[in-house]
């Protein structure tokens, strides 16, 4: 599959990402790497899409996330039409609960 955002850089971040072993040290890497804003929107982004999944409305992700709706509209698309990666990870964190 040809990937659009492929490049030296960014595989460079995945192989990190992938080479993390639990949960300390993804919250060790991604506090040097991201920004706490940074943090909490990518991780609304991903409950949006666990709210999405289950049916739940705009309106009550809003509620939930303080996301515009335009986001959850963009994380709708994605779910719908992107390359399943929100469906890959949240099944995955579903079965290791």
């Amino acid at each position: 599959m040809a990937y659009k955002l492929k490049n030296e850089m960014i595989d460079l971040l995945f192989r990190a990402i992938l080479s993390l072993q639990d949960e300390d040290e993804c919250y060790r890497f991604f506090e040097d790497l991201c920004t706490v804003s940074e943090l909490q929107e990518m991780s609304k982004r991903l409950y949006a899409a666990k709210l999405l999944r289950e049916n739940r409305i705009y309106n009550d992700i809003v509620e939930e996330t303080g996301l515009s709706t335009a986001t959850i509209s963009r994380v709708n698309r994605c779910i719908k039409y992107g390359n399943d990666g929100y469906a890959t990870v949240l099944e995955r964190v579903s079965k290791h609960r």
